[in-house]
């Protein structure tokens, strides 16, 4: 029986082509033509002016809060529902993770919950487009002008997906992407930090590289090590080159999932807000208490007949570092949720099997 994994890089491009180009050049490390060419064609892609390259996604969000000065005795407003990433690097800088309950419409940060819970130490908002839809951005920003608070996306899983029919990563003050293995766009590891602050780009591409000034191995200030090697560009420019077609992929597929789940009872399917384009980084689902079984039986069945699938993320009051209580949207999201293969390598039988093992038949 084929095996069925969650997520598979789509290496059908020039891959192959540029990461050997790299090799036979010697040009492998953190310097070379294609660095500066992925970041100028995904930062254009995405509509900002500066794309800043960096070695992986939560590189990118620590770079992002540390370039705009956050730290010790901030606080910084995160959804619960979110990979740990998110809060991780805020605790990096010194500062403090405050967490949001989840929207029950669309899973990511309630936009309506964020203002009850600023104080004078609230430095910036991280809303993160949860498995590839973009957050009700509208009064984030509104919230984030009248407090003077800074905009970070985390648009780790949602790379082309679009809001009012701009993309995400462009919204805010700066915009985070992670290029990890199973992301919509993949580098292995990598990441990226877009803005249209020139100021605040030049900050970033100086802390990026240890701190070191204009006058080489002089370091006025502590930076960090968080270059993109030019084999990972090369890699992430050929995988720009075929992104619509990665997109449409990742829908055709969604469209497949839904038309043969949608007469199986007890299953709510991925949200999309008229505002929204989503990108469906990974197809997830949640199974409510009048599913036939619970999410982890269900799982078990999957893995049975060679079929991979992942729960949604824990929230983040329920992990020990952040623990606290009263985010019930949230815990009952991560209770129900499970994420079901995705990767646009899919056949429509594949998709078609994995239906067949969630509906019982």
């Amino acid at each position: 029986m084929k095996f069925i994994p969650v997520a598979e890089p789509d290496l059908r491009g020039n891959e192959r082509k540029y990461a050997l180009e790299c090799i036979d050049s010697s040009w492998i490390s953190s310097l070379g033509k294609y660095i500066p060419a992925f970041e100028d064609k995904f930062s254009s892609y995405c509509g900002a002016a500066q794309g800043i390259s960096v070695s992986n996604g939560t590189n990118a969000l620590h770079l992002a809060l540390a370039a705009l000065g956050i730290g010790k005795g901030d606080e910084v407003v995160i959804p619960d529902l979110t990979f740990v990433a998110t809060a991780n690097a805020v605790a990096y800088t010194g500062a403090k993770p405050v967490l949001v309950d989840s929207d029950e419409k669309t899973w990511n940060i309630d936009s309506s919950k964020i203002a009850e819970i600023i104080t004078p130490k609230t430095k910036a908002v991280i809303p993160v487009h949860l498995y590839g839809h973009p957050c009700d951005m509208d009064p984030i920003m509104e919230l984030a002008k009248e407090r003077n608070l800074y905009v970070i996306e985390d648009c780790a899983e949602a790379h082309g997906a679009s809001y009012k029919g701009k993309k995400v990563g462009s919204i805010g003050d700066v915009g985070c992407f992670s290029f990890y293995g199973n992301k919509i766009l993949t580098t292995g590891e990598g990441g990226m930090c877009l803005t249209s602050d020139e100021n605040l780009a030049e900050r970033m591409r100086f802390l990026k590289d240890h701190g070191m000034s204009k006058r080489r191995y002089f370091h006025p200030e502590i930076g960090f090590n968080y270059r993109m090697t030019n084999l990972q560009a090369a890699i992430g420019l050929a995988q720009l080159e075929r992104i619509d077609e990665i997109i449409a992929a990742k829908i055709r597929n969604a469209k497949l999932y839904r038309d043969f789940l949608k007469s199986c009872e007890g299953i709510t399917l991925q949200p999309e807000e008229p505002y929204a384009k989503t990108v469906y980084w990974m197809h997830s689902i949640l199974l409510e208490d009048k599913f036939r079984c619970n999410r982890d039986l269900l799982m078990h069945e999957l893995k049975s007949n060679e079929i991979d699938s992942r729960p949604f993320f824990i929230p983040m009051h329920e992990l020990p570092p952040y623990e606290q209580e009263g985010f019930p949207v949230s815990s009952d999201l991560s209770r129900k949720g499970i994420n079901l293969p995705s990767s646009t390598l899919l056949e429509e039988e594949d998709i078609k099997r994995v239906c067949s093992v969630i509906s019982g038949k």
